[in-house]
């Protein structure tokens, strides 16, 4: 027998794979979560086909799926980036799960990125499904696709920098309320199925800065416009990555 033939190689693996291990153990997670399936898939999916089937609100287009699409897409995309990443990583905190992963040859860094890439995977099984049910319910969208998939981008980073931010500070009991409570305040007044038209001018303009209104009403102008890259909406999503992403690193505690 040759020498070192079974020798054990003790070490930790390569970055780039204990990364894909722990995105797909994350995405995993997601997927089996009933709570999370009801935030990033039942919520979204139920909400376009009410309000595009039955006259709730007036969207003032002429087939309510054209303005409603694009604002249930954001809805998922903050569904996911923030009220589902934020609920998980809080109890994950409080009970010494990320203290543990901190501890282990998986760097800090590498497990944020295998969070935010479980995070992106779930936000293409949405999109793709939501796609689906618009397209079958009349949808007809326009514009760039790579201007879409930029602005979706933007707000994953904006919406993933506030839920880390919130289940990083916060305890996982407050979180847990604190992320609900965003969620069905922003879905009302977001844009994402009232029309910001719909608020008095100066309440409509202040919400207009909001990320999901900005990612609604960025979408919704290439979507159901045919626009190009709209540039406010793109500027303010990118003020609020940056932000979100930088207070996320500088405040979030691990234990």
């Amino acid at each position: 027998m040759r020498t070192g033939t079974y020798a054990p190689r003790p070490g930790a693996a390569p970055v780039g794979r204990m990364i894909a291990a722990q995105a797909a153990f994350e995405t995993r997670l997601l997927l089996r979560n009933g709570e999370q399936l009801l935030l990033t898939v039942i919520i979204p999916s139920l909400l376009l086909v009410l309000f595009s089937t039955v006259d709730v609100v007036d969207t003032g287009a002429d087939e309510p799926v054209d303005f409603l699409a694009p604002g249930v897409l954001a809805l998922a995309v903050m569904s996911t980036a923030f009220t589902g990443q934020a609920i998980a990583t809080g109890f994950e905190r409080r009970y010494g799960v990320l203290k543990r992963l901190g501890a282990s040859p998986l760097p800090r860094w590498a497990l944020m990125a295998s969070k935010t890439l479980a995070v992106l995977v779930t936000e293409v099984i949405q999109v793709v499904l939501l796609a689906v049910i618009a397209l079958a319910l009349g949808w007809s969208p326009h514009g760039n696709p790579l201007a879409v998939l930029l602005l979706l981008a933007l707000g994953t980073a904006a919406f993933s920098g506030l839920g880390l931010l919130m289940a990083g500070t916060l305890k996982a009991e407050a979180t847990l309320a604190a992320a609900n409570l965003v969620f069905l305040l922003l879905l009302v007044g977001g844009g994402v199925v009232v029309p910001l038209s719909k608020f008095p001018d100066a309440v409509g303009a202040a919400l207009g800065w909001l990320p999901i209104s900005a990612l609604s009403e960025g979408l919704r102008a290439i979507l159901q416009d045919g626009a190009g890259l709209p540039l406010a909406q793109t500027g303010i999503l990118a003020v609020w990555a940056v932000a979100a992403l930088a207070a996320a690193g500088r405040f979030f505690r691990w234990e």
